[in-house]
């Protein structure tokens, strides 16, 4: 018989998450949560499922008092959303009904992974999520050029050559370069920036040098006439390369084609297995041709916010 309990301890919540979470993608690790937990300090409030062998149902909850609402651990929202992607909720035994229905009465749970029993209840897809895979073209560039028209595989590479003849250099993992982006973004896009909230800005220092210090962390940044062109703050987690936020300078139309393509091609040198550009339906992706892979939204909210197009995760412009 399954039992049914709260859990509102961090520590214990730690145990139980790491006891059941497979590592499979960066917002897996504890550790990754936690640095988002440490300056939004929401309350925990983890439902756990229990019979005679064990946990056998996990939905990790925090309560967002200023909303008055609980959303997935550990609540980072924006505009009514939480940032963090590839949720899931751990579910076996047919316990998944009888974990919604312990649920406080108003919930929203975004950008979880999809899952047969998320559609039995009424789950609906929440944004795409957007995938290069190396593999898929042997890890080589120009087998992926020729998914284009003649034409279309031209102009890209051509556009690409315009930028790098003003003379492009490169440098990588410079810290203070996410700095540069964040203040700008701020200037940019005000409170629409995830990073005017500070908690936000404070949560993503911390996951930086979490991913710094365990040597997962890849900033790249694009300098032309010495001037920073674009920045992009990644990580690189058991073959994943994941784009976590980013910009490009107004000046230099066209700069992130260029940069978007260099991730792509160190991908494919280093043969990774995927890249994940996340969330946001911007053109770019499409052009691409990149895969998509939806994400879905489970909730009980009468209004449901959507994510502004100004998510500074994907196309923050510098001022």
């Amino acid at each position: 018989m399954t039992g049914f309990r709260v859990v509102t301890d961090l520590d214990e919540c730690q145990a139980i998450w790491m006891a059941v979470t497979p590592s499979e993608f960066i917002t897996d690790l504890w550790a990754v949560r936690e640095c988002f937990h440490r300056h939004y300090r929401n309350e925990p409030y983890f439902i756990v499922a229990e019979d005679d062998k064990g946990i056998n149902g996990l939905l990790p909850l925090s309560r967002v008092e200023k909303l008055q609402c609980y959303h997935y651990f550990p609540g980072e929202t924006w505009h009514g959303k939480t940032w963090l992607e590839q949720n899931r909720i751990f579910s076996c035994d047919g316990v998944f009904a009888e974990l919604l229905a312990h649920c406080p009465s108003v919930y929203r749970l975004n950008y979880l992974l999809p899952e047969q029993h998320l559609a039995e209840a009424g789950a609906v897809v929440d944004e795409l999520g957007y995938l290069f895979h190396p593999p898929r073209y042997e890890y080589n560039i120009e087998n992926f050029y020729e998914e284009f028209s003649r034409k279309s595989s031209k102009r890209m590479k051509r556009d690409i050559e315009s930028i790098e003849e003003l003379g492009v250099t490169y440098r990588y993992n410079n810290l203070a370069d996410f700095e540069y982006i964040a203040d700008l973004s701020i200037k940019r896009f005000g409170e629409d920036s995830y990073f005017s909230d500070k908690r936000f800005r404070e949560s993503f220092r911390s996951l930086m040098h979490y991913f710094n210090e365990n040597e997962m962390l890849r900033i790249t940044t694009v300098i032309i006439n010495n001037i920073l062109a674009a920045v992009d703050v990644g990580c690189i987690y058991r073959g994943t390369y994941t784009l976590l936020a980013g910009g490009t300078h107004w000046a230099f139309p066209g700069v992130a084609k260029l940069i978007n393509m260099h991730h792509m091609k160190y991908a494919c040198e280093q043969k990774l297995k995927t890249v994940d550009f996340l969330c946001g339906d911007f053109s770019w992706k499409k052009l691409f041709h990149l895969t998509p892979r939806p994400l879905h939204v489970l909730s009980n909210m009468s209004v449901q916010p959507c994510r502004s197009e100004t998510n500074v995760t994907e196309n923050a412009i510098f001022a």
